[in-house]
């Protein structure tokens, strides 16, 4: 059953519960990072490991469960496999959440806003 509630439709139970595994997914800070890593552009397990700062097996790993929900896809280039997102609205989620969240950290810590605080 649909309402209508602040100009939108909901959407079905089942697209809901798709789109909590996904938050759910992406609220391990490793897998968002292996993400915003791959929403800038496709790379191998070797060179996300060495990005993210992971061990190896754990960023395989963590790439298998997000290829697996759909929210990333790889190829093979010769002896290697190349993974990327493929999805523009993934892509768009990740790094509007995460450009957000790294905008306010920085305005939180910038020598202006600590100012404000102590003369406030």
């Amino acid at each position: 059953m649909t309402a209508y509630v602040g100009g939108f439709d909901d959407p079905p139970a089942e697209v809901l519960a798709d789109a909590a595994a996904a938050f759910g997914l992406l609220a391990s800070s490793h897998r968002l990072h292996i993400m915003w890593a791959l929403a800038q552009g496709e790379s191998d397990v070797t060179h996300l490991a060495e990005r993210v700062g992971g061990a190896l097996p754990a960023v395989s790993q963590h790439l298998s469960k997000l290829k697996l929900a759909g929210l990333v896809r790889s190829r093979r280039e010769g002896r290697r496999q190349v993974y990327y997102v493929d999805d523009p609205d993934v892509v768009t989620v990740v790094r509007v959440m995460v450009g957000q969240l790294a905008a306010r950290a920085e305005e939180a810590s910038s020598p202006v806003r600590r100012l404000r605080g102590i003369g406030g």
